[in-house]
């Protein structure tokens, strides 16, 4: 079979992990018989340096014309980048938000797995640890605050900022319906997180997902307050199969899963539609400052190629076989700086995507 994927390098490090994401899929199609193609797009800084604007129509034309989207990291350093001396819709990350709006993207997709190779890794108690973890953070991506009316102007002479959480029901009922189908490939469990105690946006959040838990009666429906949640994962992560939330709070909630992994270096992430179109990037930043230095970790790039395969195109046994190359280089003890222990050898970039497409 032949693969259309648009290839979305981007800022920082992003050329680097998706190269070695690339040469990994290239390895699946020598060893299963089929063929990537792929689609160079900028977007982000490198789109903004080029066309003055992080996002064109081409990118996106040419990116509906593929399969599916490989991305690396948007942005730069806000502090030092000329990017962010720019109006905020003409930032790196304004394309991100642009791109997940022109493709439907509205599911967001975040497994977070602690390898037992890298439990010493994890910052949690040696006990929790132990016990392990293995959930998907799914987040509404083009809802609630992120995407509502917003203004900043004087009212009766005082600066005032004003932004919109906005969720209709339709939102809501499709995103939990994917979340439940994925519960079903899984351990059967949902956890809704709001804050239903205050917002009005939540207590729909848990109508409606009640009335969709009624058509999946062998998955366990819970429900939980986003901030006893946010002490949750620091305390018993286990506890969590597929954890379903709203845009701004699956923002927060996934960055913290990614972190109790040991790395964020390590967290794939796939943006769906409503048809098997998605868009798989790392959880991770653009981490200019290890940009070209041949040392960032590609595993979470790689890892989301594999998202690509499973849920993009259907190839379960080649998904498989990029997770198990994975698992196989760190039981071997290869690891990039991020995931090392003090003193413990480590390889480059470039090396690890070797390693890891040798063993697809």
């Amino acid at each position: 079979m032949n693969y259309r994927i648009a290839s979305i390098k981007g800022d920082g490090i992003g050329p680097e992990i998706v190269t070695q994401a690339q040469k990994v899929l290239n390895a699946v199609g020598a060893v299963y018989g089929h063929k990537f193609e792929f689609t160079e797009l900028l977007m982000g800084g490198c789109s903004i340096d080029v066309n003055g604007v992080p996002l064109t129509e081409e990118t996106i034309v040419k990116a509906r014309e593929c399969d599916a989207v490989l991305m690396g990291s948007i942005g730069g350093d806000t502090r030092t980048s000329p990017w962010y001396k720019l109006e905020p819709s003409k930032r790196p990350e304004a394309g991100l938000l642009g791109i997940r709006k022109a493709l439907k993207l509205f599911a967001n997709l975040r497994p977070a797995y602690l390898y037992p190779e890298l439990k010493e890794a994890c910052p949690l108690k040696e006990e929790v640890a132990d016990r392990g973890f293995d959930m998907m953070m799914i987040r509404e991506l083009t809802g609630g605050l992120y995407f509502g009316n917003r203004y900043t102007k004087e009212i009766d002479g005082v600066i005032t900022a004003v932004d919109t959480l906005t969720y209709n029901e339709n939102e809501i009922r499709r995103i939990a319906v994917k979340a439940f189908d994925i519960a079903m490939k899984r351990r059967k469990k949902v956890t809704l997180i709001d804050k239903a105690n205050v917002l009005d946006s939540s207590r729909l959040w848990r109508r409606v997902t009640e009335e969709v838990a009624e058509d999946y009666p062998e998955v366990e429906y819970l429900v939980m307050l986003v901030d006893n949640c946010a002490m949750q994962l620091v305390r018993d992560p286990a506890q969590f199969d597929v954890v379903l939330t709203e845009n701004m709070f699956g923002d927060i909630l996934s960055d913290e899963a990614s972190m109790i992994t040991g790395s964020i270096g390590m967290l794939p992430s796939a943006s769906l539609n409503e048809t098997k179109f998605g868009l798989y990037e790392p959880s991770g930043g653009s981490a200019p400052d290890i940009a070209g230095k041949d040392i960032a970790n590609p595993i979470a790039t790689i890892l989301s190629a594999a998202m690509m395969l499973r849920y993009s195109f259907d190839l379960d046994r080649e998904a498989d076989a990029v997770e198990n190359a994975v698992k196989q280089v760190l039981k071997e003890g290869y690891r990039t700086g991020d995931i090392a222990k003090n003193g413990e050898p480590t390889v480059g970039c470039s090396m690890m995507g070797d390693l890891i497409a040798e063993r697809v």
